[in-house]
């Protein structure tokens, strides 16, 4: 849709692809997604020599901002795990707050999976990568209960992925807290970093392929223990 917008009323030049996001009312998130829209058409046509020199390799990309993310902190996950009443949430939270495991590798995890003398879960997580995750022992009683009540079977939740998406975004609302997957994986990171682990270990822990998303993720303690420091000089 975004490229019959810009194709009926556009050239297919560096020009026309400019005019074309520069008449754009949306932020610059927006933009940059169609721009990523044109980018992949211009180099599909360029590879089948639809084209005699791509356009888009003329134009810059919109800017992006680098907001800071919300992530979730220990005492939030405490209260969260108190709040719940389902045995299987309170073990997903404290899961996901111990391991940063994105959601549909939580969803996926079985019995099979679990190694409870080394405290890990084995995953195929992004890009079909095998690794494993860690967890605690406080989150192992859980997952023992889980699994003892009646854990076997496509995944120990007995839940979709969109179910435990939904159980989530309820959460948020009824508590005001950012619960979904990214803002555990988030404070997983944030957590560790504020407990002395390097990025180094924090990106092989969570399974990261490069440092850059741990740097993004962990910008946010920074700022926070720069300002502890700056209240307690006050």
């Amino acid at each position: 849709m975004c490229l019959n917008r810009f194709l009926s009323n556009h050239a297919l030049t560096p020009e026309g692809i400019n005019s074309f996001l520069s008449s754009l009312k949306c932020n610059n998130g927006g933009k940059h997604a169609y721009y990523r829209a044109i980018r992949v058409f211009c180099n599909w046509l360029e590879k089948n020599d639809l084209l005699d020199y791509n356009p888009i390799k003329r134009v810059d990309p919109p800017r992006l901002s680098r907001a800071v993310l919300p992530s979730i902190n220990t005492e939030q996950v405490e209260y969260l795990i108190n709040y719940v009443k389902d045995l299987r949430y309170k073990a997903i939270i404290s899961l996901l707050a111990d391991s940063g495991l994105r959601l549909s590798e939580l969803a996926s995890i079985t019995a099979d999976d679990i190694d409870w003398d080394n405290l890990t879960i084995k995953i195929w997580g992004k890009g079909g990568k095998q690794r494993k995750a860690p967890f605690t022992r406080k989150t192992a009683c859980l997952l023992t209960s889980v699994v003892n009540h009646n854990g076997h079977g496509q995944n120990i939740w007995h839940l979709k992925r969109k179910s435990i998406q939904c159980m989530l975004s309820e959460l948020s609302r009824s508590t005001d807290i950012s619960c979904n997957a990214h803002a555990f994986r988030r404070g997983f990171a944030c957590n560790l970093h504020r407990n002395g682990l390097s990025t180094l270990d924090i990106m092989h822990l969570g399974g990261w392929s490069d440092l850059s998303m741990v740097l993004r993720y962990t910008q946010s303690i920074t700022f926070e223990d720069c300002l502890k420091h700056y209240r307690q000089v006050e």
